[in-house]
């Protein structure tokens, strides 16, 4: 016996009952259809819902009254489309309504016959029966697409049948009815702005994004080509809360396509379920390749939350941190509540236990392929390494496990290092864990800040993420040692000796003139001009002074005009370089203060240079090279 879907409205002859919604109805109505819910195929899924719903009551109720299903056990939810007609109609065979239903659950807002019926059990019963749609809120949504809806139904067991009929304004219509058998059809009168609800190709999707694991069949009827077509199109089972043991390895490669909405295939599969206080199920998975959004300002997490195995939302910011937005997947809780738009569950506490646990368990996940197979890590870090980052600057509670976790290249060594394989190669006696910052890992090498460390053999991390130069201010040392940048502050790369530093060098004449000259032509320009002891081929770089801003972050910062003042860089010059030692010389002679001041300039501009900055005056510094290159041909 099939779901009758050609259920009769009211009986020739018969009284038509007029009723106005309950007071101020109308206007929670109206804001219902236009705030509650986000999207218009919501309607769909509240529909299918409820139909759900009548089904699992007459499953329940059939356990002490089989009599009710013995002429139809088979449970089933159908759609017809008429193009013609411009019209849907969703039926079950369900549990039913009789008079009094229609208008408790239909006449009246939020009065849930789910919830009243909930009520009613006690103890493990709640477990037994599936329920959604805690509120009678959902049935609603279908004045979104429709100003005419038509619901017919049959209570199991009873003879009559009954015809509820509103145009959502503020009356709704209750007449006798002709329907052959249990259940409930209801048949909406389309809008013509929401014509696309006619089509197969949207109702598949519809069904496939929110109820393909409702647990009942669902039919799509339709006519193609002056013909009939019925097809089954939904799963019906979650494939979540099957044992891992029944999941093939495809099954799961297939169910990361649908509903990551992806091409490649998963880098990692995270299948569980908790139990205990809370329960709920967890399918996640970590992509291959970056996500097209993954660096989208708005950050947001595209993990799909259900309650129960009904979709909720793919936009829940409280379900994980946005430092975790490439993962794909769902959590479907036993717990949560069906809030009123089930849109809206920011600050519930337990998602927020729900999303302390499964951050947990994705990072714990991620650590143990870290370890098992370093190879494999590398690829995944260099594809959302610098997004898990935010973790460290955002997540203070996880920032020790993310440290652990992150990656980077160094001057030493090939690949990427951890931050413990970096302490445990540093040399005695060294105290800090020394880095650099860049727009990347190619730019970053040729600074000349790290001729001293690579002449020392001292090893340097090269942090080229944005990111990096944030967490860094977050987080000063790591298992004890300090981070230092190598372009911030005075390198102490002397030698020790016995416990004692050496000497410092004491200044010749010429360096010393050198110093003063610059410092004077300078002035403004510079913080300070001083030997370097990390320079081993450049003539000169800039620094930042102790306490500064790092050049690099400062640099960020005035790009996005997040800086009012900057602060000004020490020169270093290197006493060893050819350059210096010849206008060193030409420092002690008389007027040397004018004549060099063009080529104290140019010190500074070929250090801008090498940072990767243009010189401040480039006509100016344009002028002096041609006029220095003219003297040296002259």
């Amino acid at each position: 016996m099939t779901t009758d879907t050609k259920a009769t409205g009211t009986n020739a002859g018969e009284n038509i009952e007029k009723h106005g919604f309950q007071a101020e109805v109308s206007k929670l109505l109206h804001m219902m259809v236009h705030s509650v819910y986000s999207e218009r195929e919501i309607f769909l899924r509240e529909l299918i819902s409820n139909a759900s719903d009548a089904c699992d009551k007459l499953r329940y109720e059939a356990l002490t009254k089989p009599e009710l299903i013995s002429n139809d056990p088979e449970f089933r939810v159908t759609i017809t489309l008429d193009e013609e007609k411009k019209t849907l109609t969703l039926s079950d065979n369900g549990i039913g309504m009789n008079h009094d239903d229609l208008i408790s659950h239909l006449g009246t807002i939020a009065r849930s016959g789910t919830s009243s019926f909930m009520d009613k059990m006690s103890g493990d019963d709640t477990k037994d029966v599936n329920m959604i749609g805690q509120f009678g809120v959902g049935f609603y949504s279908v004045f979104m697409v429709s100003d005419n809806i038509a619901v017919v139904s049959r209570k199991a067991g009873d003879d009559k049948s009954w015809t509820w009929q509103s145009d959502g304004i503020g009356e709704y219509t209750i007449a006798p009815a002709t329907k052959e058998s249990r259940g409930t059809v209801i048949t909406l009168h389309i809008k013509e702005d929401a014509s696309e609800f006619l089509e197969e190709f949207r109702i598949r999707s519809v069904i496939k994004t929110y109820s393909d694991h409702i647990a009942i069949p669902i039919t799509l009827n339709l006519t193609k080509d002056g013909e009939e077509k019925s097809e089954k199109i939904n799963e019906g089972t979650a494939l979540w809360v099957r044992p891992k043991s029944e999941i093939t390895e495809e099954q799961y490669k297939e169910f990361y396509h649908h509903v990551g909405h992806a091409m490649d295939d998963p880098w990692m599969t995270s299948h569980y379920k908790a139990e205990g206080v809370i329960e709920y199920s967890v399918l996640m998975y970590v992509p291959s390749q970056p996500p097209m959004d993954l660096f989208d300002p708005a950050r947001k997490t595209r993990t799909k939350l259900y309650v129960k195995r009904i979709f909720i939302t793919d936009d829940c910011e409280d379900l994980i941190p946005s430092y975790l937005r490439f993962m794909r997947g769902i959590v479907d809780s036993e717990d949560l509540p069906l809030n009123l738009s089930r849109e809206m569950l920011q600050n519930n506490p337990v998602l927020n236990k729900i999303k302390m646990a499964v951050t947990k368990k994705i990072l714990s996940e991620l650590e143990k392929k870290a370890k098992k197979d370093p190879e494999a890590y590398a690829v995944f870090w260099k594809a959302f390494g610098p997004v898990l980052k935010e973790g460290i600057y955002e997540d203070f509670s996880r920032r020790d496990q993310i440290l652990k976790l992150a990656r980077f290249e160094s001057t030493e060594t090939d690949g990427l290092q951890s931050l413990d394989d970096y302490v445990g190669r540093m040399k005695e006696g060294q105290d800090n864990i020394y880095y650099i910052t860049g727009d990347n890992p190619e730019v970053a090498r040729r600074s000349p800040q790290l001729e001293g460390f690579k002449a020392k053999g001292i090893e340097v991390l090269f942090l080229t993420d944005a990111v990096d130069d944030f967490w860094l201010q977050m987080v000063p040392e790591y298992e004890g040692k300090e981070f230092q940048s190598v372009t911030r502050g005075t390198a102490d790369l002397d030698d020790k000796k016995d416990g004692d530093d050496k000497e410092e060098k004491e200044k010749t004449p010429e360096m010393e003139a050198l110093i003063g000259l610059l410092k004077t032509n300078l002035e403004g320009a510079v913080k300070d001009v001083r030997l370097s002891s990390r320079l081993t081929d450049s003539p000169v770089c800039l620094v930042a002074d102790d306490g500064d801003m790092d050049i690099h972050l400062q640099r960020i910062l005035q790009q996005h005009q997040q800086l009012d003042q900057t602060s000004l860089r020490v020169l270093e010059i290197n006493e060893d370089h050819a350059l210096i030692k010849a206008i060193g010389a030409a420092a002690v002679k008389e007027g040397s203060i004018d004549s060099l001041k063009d080529a104290a300039s140019l010190l500074l501009d070929q250090a801008r240079i090498m940072e990767g900055q243009l010189p401040e005056d480039a006509p100016g510094f344009a002028r002096r090279l041609s006029a220095i290159m003219m003297n040296s041909l002259s």
